[in-house]
């Protein structure tokens, strides 16, 4: 069976599935979601002292940690792993280059995240993924590296900045590549993002039920100015964070804390957007 077939068959069925799921409520049976951490919120504590900034991340109260590099623990899975399991804290994913997929690095790429028990392996940013020459290479790439991870439980997939949703004739990039590749590729929706790009992340969301399965929870409104903290604003936060729950199938949600105003440090201002995620989800 080609590509294009596995592709055309898994269109249809996720179209079926979209269209029972826009006719469901947003949450079809709510579940407690663990919060993480991207590690690129406090990246100065992490160059400092990596040990010391997890620390702080757990004794803050978080579950998890997605990774955005690996500091003194690199070439040390199983330290990176006895360091988590000694705070408490669980491998919530990764942001990895596209390049960990291709050739000889992709059987390391699996070792070194299986033995730190993370599943989820999402590439930050790609320029094939808008190159009109290129995009259907990258997803591709994307399709045979889930093939790939399946056996060992684990997720490739792409983050969103605004880039990914520049039209490509009458459909976005983002569409595009949702279409091209199969359920197993993960769409990690950076909610702050969407919100920048002017768009409505419950709608994209509903275009593909069940991909969202791990959420950058961000403060990040269309102007691109406003509060810096989850909960400070007037936003429908509940409305958006159910749909990932119910729609999407998100499993983690994860905070990036990319301004640090009034003075405060990275660590206290990612502190400030937990403690706000917490009140909207009632914890």
């Amino acid at each position: 069976m080609t590509n294009q077939e596995l592709t055309r068959r898994d269109m249809i069925k996720w179209s079926v599935a979209g269209a029972l799921w826009r006719s469901m409520p947003l949450v079809a049976q709510e579940k407690k979601i663990p919060i993480g951490v991207q590690l690129y919120s406090v990246r100065i504590d992490c160059a400092k002292d990596f040990d010391a900034a997890l620390k702080q991340i757990a004794e803050m109260g978080f579950e998890g940690v997605e990774f955005a590099g690996y500091y003194k623990y690199k070439d040390d899975a199983p330290g990176l792993k006895k360091k988590l399991d000694e705070l408490g804290l669980k491998a919530a994913g990764t942001h990895i280059g596209a390049a960990s997929f291709q050739g000889d690095s992709l059987k390391q790429t699996i070792e070194f995240h299986r033995t730190i028990g993370c599943k989820f392996l999402i590439v930050p940013g790609e320029p094939r993924f808008t190159d009109p020459e290129k995009s259907k290479e990258y997803a591709e790439l994307m399709n045979k590296t889930a093939q790939a991870l399946k056996n060992e439980g684990m997720f490739c997939g792409h983050h969103n900045h605004t880039a990914e949703f520049k039209k490509a004739d009458d459909k976005t990039y983002w569409d595009l590549f949702g279409e091209r590749t199969s359920k197993d590729v993960i769409l990690q929706m950076d909610i702050g993002w969407v919100r920048a790009a002017g768009l409505d992340p419950v709608d994209l969301i509903r275009k593909f039920p069940g991909r969202i399965k791990t959420t950058h929870v961000k403060a990040k409104p269309p102007s691109g100015q406003g509060k810096a903290y989850i909960g400070q604003d007037d936003y429908d936060w509940k409305r958006v964070l159910s749909a990932c729950s119910g729609m999407g199938g998100t499993d983690w949600f994860l905070i990036e804390q990319e301004e640090y105003p009034e003075g405060k440090t990275p660590m206290e201002c990612t502190k400030i957007s937990l403690d706000g995620l917490k009140a909207i989800l009632k914890r």
